[in-house]
This record gives structure tokens, sequence and C-alpha cells, in this order.
């Protein structure tokens, strides 16, 4: 995940904040109303003229952002691959740093100022970076007494979450205990009270995340917004409207499909608890927000990989990736990719300098999923090796989060593509034949569901913080009954939307991941106009000449970082403004994935 701004750590990975992030944010915040800004005496001086002064401040500001942004990184990496005590004090320290930096209520004022005085009159690097220094001054000119509130509740959220159990017959279970007694039940009313458990978690902390709904929205009231949600969205780039109308678009195209997938998929769970489909509910399936598609009737992936070694998974990898033109060796000399004890458990992708030093953490397997998981993570890095060299620090960033995410996106789904599986993991193509209708049809499967998953989040969290005390089980049940298509339990009134950790921890954050999908699907549009069917599905143009795949992301989509905000970014690139057209293309029923 990204920041925002693109002027902080960056971790991106995984869905959602790891633990170890998330224990950064909540240290920085919390200590920085103790911390004194701290002091340039190189500070513009007042008789220079506007852009003169501007110059400066971009210089000074370029300075102190590169010397506290490196070791920061370095910090934050070695909390993740030793996960000693030691590390993440250095690394909340050294994040600590920037945000207090960035606290200068003084400095906010001059960037803001010389937008308006110099703005005009300066090169588009320089008002670029003039532009992304005054927003991540801004967001962090908030209260510190109201700060302290907020990060100390949101401590007492996430260890909430951290140790509560759900109770089942007088027992307590872990979280993920009961998801495996969720995938392996067969009984529809012991499934019930297994769902009921993990859903208890919600009722615990929904209290005070509408507490925390109203302190953070008085904060983002301070700072001249009407909600935290609206906040979030700004400091994120998005313009409001355009960011709906992409969702509304996104709702429109994928109703007809979503519809006929979920019929197929609660016939196959019909036969599966020889029940009527119309009889389904909630817990009937696997995962207990339906963010994802039930397991195939028809396919384990995993057979394809099952046995190779781990060290296996990355020789692929850089094989593929130095294929097209985009090798990786020194990434992965770089980086820590096996399991370790005290080591982050999830994966991510950092960039420590934005220059040379650019590293991932995975913890591979020989399944599909850590294939898909390593391509996902190295995309990430050749998006971040890839960046103009010559650009100014604030700027050799992706164009926004989402893009990078849509180029992980695009990169790890060739984990599970057909044809990829036989050309880079050996797979029997008699054996990939056979189930090549039941791997095309789970990744459709897939998208879907993710896809109607995120419209409840987005359209949830809009309201939830536009009016936290309104009825919010009954909201959350609506907004799952028109996005997902499941049944609301009868006479249910219990705060189920607030067992979801990412209110705490990566709020108002999802749409980020459902844009990178609908990216990734217009990128596969492009290249697949410009150089066949199977350069944008599989990597592999029919002329053979993988290099120009490689050479269209370094200078249509890496090459640019983060020199132009994400709308004309992703025109140019991929030649008219984002849509969801292409994304709801690919999810149709018998479309070529």
């Amino acid at each position: 995940m990204q920041n925002g701004t693109g002027l902080f750590l960056r971790k991106r990975g995984s869905f959602g904040m790891t633990s170890f992030a998330s224990l950064l944010f909540v240290a920085a915040i919390a200590c920085c109303v103790v911390f004194s800004p701290l002091q340039n005496a190189a500070s513009a001086s007042d008789d220079k003229e506007p852009v003169d002064r501007a110059r400066a401040f971009l210089s000074w500001f370029e300075t102190e952002m590169t010397q506290l942004c490196k070791p920061a990184a370095e910090a934050s990496w070695q909390a993740a691959v030793t996960g000693e005590s030691e590390a993440f004090a250095d690394a909340a320290t050294k994040s600590l740093a920037i945000r207090t930096f960035l606290s200068d209520s003084e400095r906010y004022d001059e960037a803001k100022e010389l937008l308006e005085s110099a703005g005009s009159d300066l090169t588009q690097v320089e008002l670029r970076q003039l532009e992304l220094a005054e927003r991540a001054f801004r967001a962090n000119q908030l209260p510190p007494e109201l700060l302290k509130e907020i990060v100390e509740l949101s401590i007492e959220i996430e260890q909430t979450f951290n140790t509560f159990r759900g109770e089942l017959d007088g027992e307590q279970y872990s979280n993920n205990e009961l998801l495996d007694m969720l995938r392996e039940e067969t009984d529809s009313a012991r499934r019930e009270e297994i769902w009921g458990a993990l859903k208890q978690v919600g009722a615990a902390v929904a209290p005070m995340l509408i507490e925390l709904a109203e302190l953070r929205n008085e904060a983002a009231q301070t700072l001249g917004f009407n909600t935290f949600w609206e906040m979030k969205i700004y400091f994120q780039e998005h313009d409001v409207e355009q960011l709906l109308a992409i969702f509304d678009e996104l709702e429109e195209l994928t109703n007809d499909s979503f519809a006929g997938c979920k019929d197929e998929m609660d016939a196959e769970l019909g036969r599966r608890f020889t029940l009527d489909p119309e009889s389904l509910m909630p817990w009937h399936y696997d995962n207990p927000f339906f963010q994802q598609a039930p397991p195939s009737e028809e396919i384990d992936l995993n057979v394809f990989y099952e046995e190779k070694t781990k060290e296996a998974i990355a020789d692929i990898s850089a094989e593929f990736f130095g294929d097209i033109g985009l090798p990786v060796e020194q990434i992965l000399s770089q980086s820590d990719l096996y399991e370790r004890e005290g080591k982050d458990q999830h994966a991510f992708c950092t960039s420590i300098d934005r220059l040379n030093d650019v590293r991932i953490l995975c913890n591979l397997k020989p399944t599909a999923e850590w294939m898909d998981t390593q391509l996902h993570e190295l995309g990430h890095a050749v998006y971040d090796v890839g960046i103009n060299r010559d650009l100014p620090f604030s700027l050799r960033d992706p164009a926004h989060a989402f893009t990078t995410e849509g180029v992980a996106m695009f990169f790890g789904a060739l984990g599970k593509n057909p044809d990829w599986m036989i050309h880079y993991a050996d797979a029997d193509p008699a054996d990939v034949e056979a189930a090549i209708a039941g791997i095309q049809e789970q990744r459709r499967r897939e998208q879907l569901v993710f896809a109607r998953w995120t419209l409840v989040m987005l359209n949830f969290e809009k309201s939830f913080y536009e009016d936290p005390q309104q009825d919010l089980n009954k909201l959350w049940w609506d907004y799952v009954e028109r996005f997902q298509g499941l049944t609301r339990p009868e006479g249910r009134d219990l705060p189920d939307w607030a067992a979801k950790p990412h209110f705490t921890i990566a709020p108002v954050y999802y749409h980020n991941y459902m844009l990178g999908e609908l990216f990734a699907a217009q990128l596969r549009q492009t290249i697949g106009a410009e150089m066949g069917v199977e350069a944008a599905i599989s990597c592999m143009p029919a002329d053979g000449d993988q290099d120009q795949i490689g050479d269209f992301f370094r200078e249509r989509v890496f090459g640019p970082g983060s020199l132009q905000p994400w709308p004309p970014f992703v025109e140019a690139a991929a030649g008219e403004p984002l849509t969801a057209r292409y994304f709801a293309e690919e999810v149709k029923p018998n479309a070529e994935n």
C-alpha cells in the first residue's frame, strides 16, 4: 500500500495494511504531538521573487525528504525481516521524523502561498513538486490533541481485533481456526454458528468504530473537509464525482455478468450442501464477507506447482521478467524471499532510495498463490526501477497507488494463465488443456466477486462517515444485498460490518485495489490492440518479440513517475480515460482471460 501523497514510506503488496505498517503509522502520529518540527536554517528569504523563493523551497524540501526517507525505509525493512523489537523501535523513530517534518505549520503556509504566487511561472516538474509538497504538509496539520485521541482509540480497536476470540460451544477460537472450520463444515446449521462466531468481534468494536468515525470527521473538518471519507479521497488525489462515476459504471456493466456467475456458484453450493440455491445464506460461502469466490469444483491450480521447490518459484519469475526485457536479478539479490522465524509473514515491495535499491519481501511456497504473489511484487518492483531517474526525488514514484497495483495485478495474473504456466512453469499441456475452462472460469469468478465486494466497501464507508449515528446494521445489509446478491438473515440486527478490520487499519482504501484491476484490464486492452492478444493475455506475442512488452511498460507506464495526476497519466498510457468497460468485457461469460 502506498500513501496518497507519494512522499512517505512505501510498502506495497498484500491486501490491507500490514500490522507493521500500521504500527509505524500509529507510532508516528502518536509521537508527533511531543516533538517540535525540524528546523532548517536555509529557508527562503522573503525578499526574493516568488519563483526564486519557490525554487529555494523545493531544493530544501527535496534535500530534507531524501535524507529522511531512505533511512526510514531501510529501518522499516530491517524490522520486517528480523521482527526484532529494537528494529521496530528504530523504524518508528525514523518514520516519526518524516511526520514531524511535515507537521511544520509555517512550512505548510509557505508552500500554500508559493503555489498561489509562483505556481503559474514554474515548470511542469516544479509545479508538480510544489503541489505534492503542499498536499503532504496539509495532511499533517491536524490538532495534536485530537490526533492523540484518534491514535489511542485506533490502537484499542486494533488490539481488540488482535486478541479477540470468537466463542463457539463455550470454547474460544482464533479467526483462522474458525475460517478453517467453516471451509470444512457441510452442515448448514453448524456453518451458521461458525459464521456467527466470526462476526462476534463486530459487536465488541462497533461502538468504538462509531466513536472513531466521529473523531476522524472532526479532524477532517479542521482541514476544511466535510467528512473523513472526503478528506481521504482528496489526499489520494481522486475527484469525488469522477471516482463515483467509475464505480457506478462498474456496477452497471457487471450486473448481468455477476448475476449469472452467482447463479452458477450458487448451483454448485446447492449441490455441496444439498440445498435449493434460493435457500443459500451468507454462511454457505467460505469467505465470511463473500469477498472471494468459492473454490472451483473443477480445478485446483496448486497441482501445477506443488512438485516444484520454493526456489523454483523465484527462478521462474526471474526468467519471465528477463524475457520481456525487465530484468529483476538485482532486485532479487536485495530481497528476502523465504520463510524465517520472526519475519513478516506477508508480502510487499519497497523502494529504499527511489533509485536502484528496490526490494521485495515474500514467503515463497510452491503454490499458485505464491507464484501470483511473486509476480505481483516484482510488478511493483520493476515499476519502481523503471521510473525516470532524471525526475526529482518526490516525483520518482508511481503515478498513483492504484497504477502500481494495476501493474502488479497485470503480472500477478499470469501465474494462473494456462499458456504462461505451460511455457514458464513447465505444466503438462494436456493437463492444462483439460483444465483450461475451469481455470478461466475461476479467474472470472474471482474478478467479479471482488469487484462487487469493493462496491460494498466504497459505498458503505462513504455513507458511514456521512452519518456514523445512522442504522449502520441495516445499511450494511442494504449494500450487501444490492451489490453481492446475498440474502439478509431474517431478524438479524448486529454490527456485522464492524467485523472487518480495514475500517480501522486501512480506512477508505479498498477502491484503489479495484481501480488497479480496471487499469490492468485497460493495459491488456492497449497491449492487445498494439501487439496482439497473446501479448496482452500471456505476455507471449505471436511474433515472439517479448521485449516490446517491457518497452511498453518502461516508456508509457513506468517512466513518467508521478509527474502528472493519475487521470492524464492513464489517458496517455492507455489511450483513453480510466474506464470499467474493459474489465467488464473480460468478466463476461466465455470471455477470453
